[in-house]
């Protein structure tokens, strides 16, 4: 066995012990509850299946249906393609029943609805014998199996939505590109969109939690290839089919070399990469899109999913963008209407109900905690405002705080709100090696000097360097200031061996997407625990040296002390 073999068995071995129990029977019909319900469990059906991939690749899939339902009686399709829902661990998590993995997906909402809802494992993982591969052709392939075998069968009226978060978004998001016959809606939340920028920016590896420990940055996005084939070598249990058996640990040599490979290249000219970029893949799209991603999301992050977003073709398409982390609406984003707006997206284009979706095509949650509606985001009056910014000179040398780390750039007090929405981005002109690292943080700054983040992004230092930072909706109050930081990078977002060199800014000029007209919220909503924590720990207070010597007027709108 190879030493990647026995890593993963290691870490799948240690994650999972506690998981594996004796057998367990089922009666069926049975009971199923989810974080979905109402708290009274819905009685259903349920049975397992496997398909076949073009390549001949074996796919695992459960089948949930309402009770009571004859064998042939047909309904429409709800479906979640995923690398997660191991009868054995629900991603790390061990589950103590076994069964289907119905965890965190709106399952009980279907059934109740009148919907079946199946879940398929991607090849290499559960159930599936194959070799994962990232979102590349593979995975697009069971994607494709998994639509037209549900639309395909007796029991289904032939249309099929495709639903989930995260990784389970992006298979929806494969399923939009490539079109499978039967595919009549995808709902995605916090998806990934474009995998080389979930992982990199510009060559430079995110960090993601160390969750449940610490929500802070600690593992750097390059190992994430060895999680994902931990998690693809979850055992099954002793209850499970010989077959789902010998598929769950199924894993070779030469399938975890290729994963490894491909994820942990920084490089973004790898064809790899690019093929596997769905903003590209998914352009002029027309199938209805439900869209969901929170600007505060620490993992996929508030990014390209937008330039996915604009790219879409005619279509009932929804969206919802707002202050909230790495989950869909259903209870994380402080609003009541997220599932309402779900089912009839769903009753519409998949069951073909005569029902209207209520709500705008883009709902806007504001950090200051107003919510509105939009037809487009970013806004069609978002207007582009250049910024000079200071220029100096910084050491790249990470872990420890102190001015030679940083220059500050500070606007005059905007005498009404200022309002950011969309993606600011950066030039600047930098000398130093490319080793080194440039970073730009905008802040909303109050009277008192108490900063609070807005947003980032991080380049290697060039001649000419630029950078996108991810994007926000952030309305400035009148009386605080915009304060924009040059840093080498910011330790717990990404993962950087410092330099140990100096890096001039000889020039540096900001973006910033503004609001035309100003927004008074229209629609009702509250605040979520991801927006609570970010008020409290992605904040600073500056030092009266940085108030007293690094404002300038940027000759932005709302700015007082024109010259």
């Amino acid at each position: 066995m190879s030493s990647v073999s026995v890593v993963v068995r290691v870490l799948a071995g240690l994650m999972l012990a506690v998981g594996v129990t004796a057998p367990v029977t089922v009666a069926e019909p049975r009971p199923v509850a989810d974080p979905w319900s109402d708290g009274v469990p819905v009685t259903h059906q349920y049975r397992q299946t496997y398909l076949t991939a073009p390549d001949g690749t074996r796919l695992h899939a459960d089948i949930l249906r309402p009770a009571g339902l004859p064998e042939d009686a047909r309904t429409p399709v709800i479906l979640t393609v995923s690398p997660y829902r191991s009868h054995t661990a629900y991603i790390s998590l061990p589950r103590l029943t076994g069964g289907p993995s119905t965890e965190s997906l709106p399952v009980e909402m279907a059934l109740r609805a009148g919907y079946t809802y199946v879940i398929v494992d991607l090849r290499g993982f559960g159930g599936s014998d194959g070799c994962p591969d990232y979102g590349g052709p593979g995975e697009r392939s069971d994607v494709v199996t998994a639509v037209e075998w549900a639309a395909s069968q007796p029991w289904s009226t032939g249309r099929v939505g495709m639903v989930g978060v995260s990784y389970e978004a992006w298979t929806g998001l494969l399923g939009l590109a490539a079109k499978p016959k039967g595919l009549a809606a995808v709902a995605a939340f916090s998806p990934v969109v474009d995998p080389y920028s979930y992982l990199y920016m510009q060559g430079v590896s995110w960090k993601f939690s160390g969750k449940p420990v610490t929500e802070n940055g600690i593992r750097p996005a390059d190992q994430v290839g060895l999680e994902h084939l931990a998690i693809a070598s979850t055992p099954g249990r002793p209850e499970d089919s010989a077959e789902y058996q010998a598929n769950a640990i199924a894993m070779t040599q030469r399938c975890a070399e290729d994963y490894l490979s491909l994820t942990g290249d920084h490089d973004a000219n790898r064809p790899g990469w690019r093929d596997r970029d769905l903003v590209t893949a998914t352009r002029g799209n027309t199938i209805p899109l439900f869209l969901g991603q929170g600007f505060l999301d620490a993992n996929t992050r508030p990014d390209r999913v937008f330039d996915l977003w604009q790219a879409q073709g005619p279509g009932e398409h929804r969206a919802w963008f707002g202050q909230w982390g790495h989950s869909d609406c259903h209870t994380k984003c402080g609003t009541p209407n997220f599932e309402t707006e779900l089912l009839a997206f769903f009753d519409r284009h998949v069951a073909l109900r005569p029902v209207e979706i209520p709500g705008p095509k883009v709902t806007v949650g504001q950090f200051d905690g107003g919510w509105r509606a939009e037809s487009a985001w970013p806004p069609a009056d978002s207007r582009r405002y250049p910024v000079e910014l200071r220029t100096g000179a910084y050491t790249d040398r990470g872990f420890l705080p102190g001015p030679d780390r940083e220059i500050w750039s500070i606007s005059q007090p905007f005498d009404r709100v200022t309002h950011l929405s969309g993606v600011a981005t950066a030039s600047l002109r930098l000398g130093g090696p490319p080793s080194a690292t440039a970073t730009i943080e905008i802040y909303d700054v109050e009277p008192t000097g108490h900063a609070t983040l807005v947003t980032r992004g991080i380049a290697p230092v060039a001649a000419d360097t630029r950078i996108r930072t991810l994007a926000q909706d952030w309305p400035l109050a009148a009386g605080h200031r915009l304060g924009v930081r040059i840093t080498d990078v910011v330790d717990d977002v990404w993962s950087h061996a410092p330099a140990d060199a100096r890096v001039t800014v000889e020039a540096a000029r900001l973006e910033l997407p503004l609001l035309t007209d100003p927004r008074v919220p229209d629609l009702t909503g509250g605040t979520s625990e991801a927006h609570a924590k970010w008020r409290v720990e992605k904040t600073t207070t500056l030092a009266p040296e940085v108030l007293n010597n690094a404002v300038m007027f940027m000759n932005l709108p709302n700015e007082t002390g024109r010259p």
